[in-house]
Formats: C-alpha cells, sequence, structure tokens
C-alpha cells in the first residue's frame, strides 16, 4: 500500500477498542478525528506520545476532534497501558496490521540502521467528511500531539 495524502478518502475500519467494543471510523462521521498508528504500549516513545495526545485532549475536544490511537496489542495490554497513564481516548487493536497497511502505516522502515517491517508511527487527522486533511509519517513521538493540535485550530 501506498501513502496517504491530504485530499485522499481515509480507509474506513472498524476494530476493537481496550474493552472489546468495536469502534469505526464512520462512528466519527460529521467531526474530525485524529487516528494515530503506534508500534507498542508501554515503551519509551509510545507512552510520551501517547500521553501528550492525553494531556491536550480538553483542547482536542475544544476543537471537536477525537483521538484514536491503533497498535497491533490486544485489548488486555491496551487496558494496562491506558489504566497505568490515565488514558483518556480509545485503544484499537489491529492484530493483523491490515488497518495500519491501509493507512501505509504498516511496512519496511529503517530501525538503527536495519531494514525491518513493522508500524512507521503514523498520524492522521481526518476530516468531517471521512477525507485525510493532513498525514504525517516517520512522525517524532515528543511534541508530535502539540503538532497535530496546531494543524487542527490553524
Amino acid at each position: 500500500m501506498g501513502t496517504l495524502a491530504a485530499g485522499d478518502r481515509a480507509p474506513g475500519f472498524t476494530l476493537p477498542d481496550q474493552d472489546g467494543n468495536p469502534v469505526s471510523l464512520a462512528d466519527f462521521a460529521g467531526s474530525p478525528v485524529v487516528v494515530y498508528f503506534y508500534p507498542k504500549d508501554d515503551t519509551p516513545g509510545c507512552t510520551k506520545e501517547a500521553c501528550q495526545f492525553n494531556d491536550n485532549l480538553r483542547s482536542f475536544s475544544a476543537s471537536g476532534a477525537a483521538v484514536v490511537g491503533i497498535s497491533a496489542d490486544p485489548a488486555a495490554k491496551h487496558q494496562a497501558f491506558r489504566d497505568k497513564y490515565g488514558l483518556r481516548f480509545p485503544l484499537l487493536t489491529d492484530a493483523d496490521h491490515e488497518v495500519g497497511a491501509a493507512y501505509g502505516a504498516w511496512g519496511e522502515k529503517t530501525l538503527y540502521g536495519k531494514k525491518t517491517v513493522g508500524v512507521i508511527r503514523s498520524t492522521f487527522l481526518v476530516g468531517p467528511d471521512g477525507t485525510i486533511t493532513r498525514a504525517w509519517y516517520h512522525v517524532k513521538a515528543d511534541g508530535h500531539a502539540a503538532k497535530v493540535l496546531a494543524e487542527l485550530e490553524g
């Protein structure tokens, strides 16, 4: 799968959240939503990124936007991650990386000079009409939530 850009239709999905409830992109129709893909619960970069989205959640809400995090981790790991850091947004399980691949957030990347296949830390701002407003690939976790918020408020 290729990468997505502004103006592309966001690939639809339905994935289970940390409590096993299905969450669909369509659930957010009519409002903007931040969909971000991250490698693994409770690892340093992913924790920093999740906590910064969480810390800014009130500002995202004030702009009308929801935030959704997606990784391959199972519900039990998502629950532990949520509870440990008080995360207040859904964490979805993309066990087979199908949704990540549709967004271009799963594939070959270079890690410490070696080519590997895995999650490409990526964020998508999806507009109320279901099209991509902005796509970020190979995101640096620290400070990213603020960049997304600035784009949303822009």
